[in-house]
């Protein structure tokens, strides 16, 4: 290779590695919202959610948002906290609100709906940033939508949280919780 080419090749190559490398940082600078994982073992079923955690307040203005409603729409997908959709993993199959789910990673959204009832929605494509369903690819890589079970924390919650707990032997619920809202659903081990 003479050396105009070899020249041209390696300008050519570290933009590309330039390109690449601003848009992780611009990534990383629109992350506001904390990372979390929570996880329980659930008798040797190592069941994980890995989410963000955003707050009430807007990160620009400091004024508090109306949350459900309002910065998580009614009627909409949700992508379950911020950034990067929300990932469900579990190292053994279980059965979560009546639907049976194999070992393995799933993205995680919910629907709430303005009567109070929302949707946990899973997804097989794992990796997503913020929320899908914009064609119909998207759509077709959903598995289920499971009813939620509502109900109103003690006291606030601020900022988003998810839970994962053992309940029992082989059993267990997710939980996530936001202003005076709580929805949950209940997961056993399939034998």
């Amino acid at each position: 290779m003479n050396r105009s080419k070899f020249i041209t090749v390696l300008v050519v190559a570290l933009l590309g590695v330039t390109s690449v490398f601003a848009q992780e940082q611009k990534k990383k600078k629109a992350r506001v919202s904390l990372p979390a994982t929570v996880s329980a073992d659930v008798d040797g079923n190592q069941v994980k959610i890995a989410y963000s955690r955003p707050g009430a307040k807007d990160p620009k203005s400091g004024e508090v948002r109306k949350i459900w409603g309002g910065l998580v729409p009614f009627g909409k997908v949700w992508r379950t906290g911020a950034n990067e959709a929300t990932l469900l993993t579990t190292t053994q199959a279980i059965t979560l609100g009546g639907y049976t789910l194999a070992a393995g990673t799933y993205s995680l959204f919910t629907q709430p709906e303005a009567d109070g009832s929302a949707k946990l929605i899973i997804n097989k494509k794992t990796g997503q940033w913020g929320i899908p369903y914009k064609d119909a690819e998207e759509k077709a890589n959903e598995l289920a939508r499971l009813d939620l079970t509502k109900s109103t924390t003690a006291a606030a919650v601020d900022p988003f949280m998810m839970a994962v707990e053992k309940t029992g032997a082989g059993a267990g619920v997710i939980k996530l919780a936001w202003e005076n809202t709580q929805y949950s659903i209940a997961f056993a081990n399939q034998k």
